[in-house]
């Protein structure tokens, strides 16, 4: 999978330097994955979730550092892209304010 971009992996990584080991962790499985679906994530992700939001988009959410943080992705299999939205703590991610973002 192509993943777009980077930039906010390494961003948040900068900030909390406890995500960065696992932040990259994820890049180098997702980077080499073929994925065609969600099941073919949950195979290697398997606490990944489907969210579907309000606006009707899904996004999937990665469980990052255990359950400490949150990588919320979207996944166009059909073109081999994994787009990194944002990444949030667990606390963040709690509250729900981010759906009304994407």
């Amino acid at each position: 999978m192509r993943i777009i971009s980077k930039r906010r992996i390494n961003e948040f990584a900068g900030l909390r330097s406890d995500a960065r080991e696992p932040l990259e962790r994820w890049y180098r499985i997702t980077k080499r994955a073929e994925w065609k679906n969600f099941p073919d994530i949950r195979k290697v992700f398997p606490h990944a979730d489907w969210i579907t939001l309000a606006s009707g988009k899904t996004v999937i959410v990665f469980n990052i550092a255990g359950t400490k943080y949150r990588l919320v992705t979207a996944a166009h299999f059909n073109i081999g892209r994994v787009y990194v939205l944002v990444i949030l703590t667990h606390a963040e991610y709690s509250r729900e304010s981010w759906k009304e973002t994407l």
